[in-house]
């Protein structure tokens, strides 16, 4: 049966220095006139569709996210490849070395569970290099809710695989939540800003401090069972 590993994007498999969250405040205000228009809104964990709502609640922006998905996103995606380059980011640790010894294992897939928007994750992946690992995933604008991501990637990614052996991976109590919600393996990694004791008491069935030891760690993701 194959094994299915869903990462997370941000202080998981990457951290960009903020140039996400720069771009899109810089979309916002370009449209909407508002500077720092998600001041006070939780990013870590959300969905790209729950902070973009919330941006325009919060300022009164009316029309709900849907009818300003489309504007929003092409604006956000024009001004992300120079917020990367603006921002001094970099891999997480362990990384590449993690992602290609995982692609070698026969029965292995790798996707994405991320609130990115699709394009974004893309960039930022492609940033750095490794977007060539994934084979699809879940994203940002199919919900405010992270669990439906989650679904969504074990549709586009899993193809069958037993709930046992579908695992996803991230650095918050939402990618924990919603792995659960899922009845799949929640695997926490403290390379945000949870720690390991964090996101095991948010339910991780196993939870890492970084993926420093690739080797070790990736026999520990093909190998655990809860």
């Amino acid at each position: 049966m194959p094994r299915v590993l869903l990462f997370d994007i941000d202080n998981t498999l990457l951290y960009s220095g903020g140039a996400g969250s720069l771009a899109m405040a810089r979309a916002f205000e370009q449209l909407y006139g508002v500077p720092n228009g998600f001041t006070g809104i939780e990013f870590s964990g959300r969905t790209d569709r729950w902070i973009l709502q919330s941006g325009l609640k919060n300022h009164g922006v009316g029309g709900g996210c849907e009818a300003h998905m489309d504007e929003f996103t092409t604006r956000y995606y024009s001004l992300l490849p120079g917020a990367m380059r603006e921002r001094e980011g970099h891999l997480m640790p362990g990384f590449p070395a993690l992602l290609e010894a995982l692609s070698q294992e026969a029965g292995v897939r790798l996707g994405l569970a991320t609130g990115n928007f699709s394009e974004a994750a893309r960039i930022k992946l492609g940033f750095y290099d490794i977007d060539g690992y994934f084979a699809g995933g879940g994203f940002g604008e199919l919900s405010l809710e992270r669990a439906d991501v989650v679904r969504a990637a074990m549709e586009a990614v899993a193809d069958g695989a037993r709930a046992e052996d579908v695992l996803v991976i991230g650095d918050t109590p939402h990618d924990i939540t919603s792995a659960l919600d899922n009845g799949v393996i929640a695997v926490g990694v403290a390379t945000g800003t949870y720690s390991a004791d964090e996101l095991r008491e948010s339910g991780a069935h196993v939870a890492f401090e970084d993926f420093s030891d690739w080797r070790a760690v990736a026999g520990a993701l093909l190998s655990f069972r809860p």
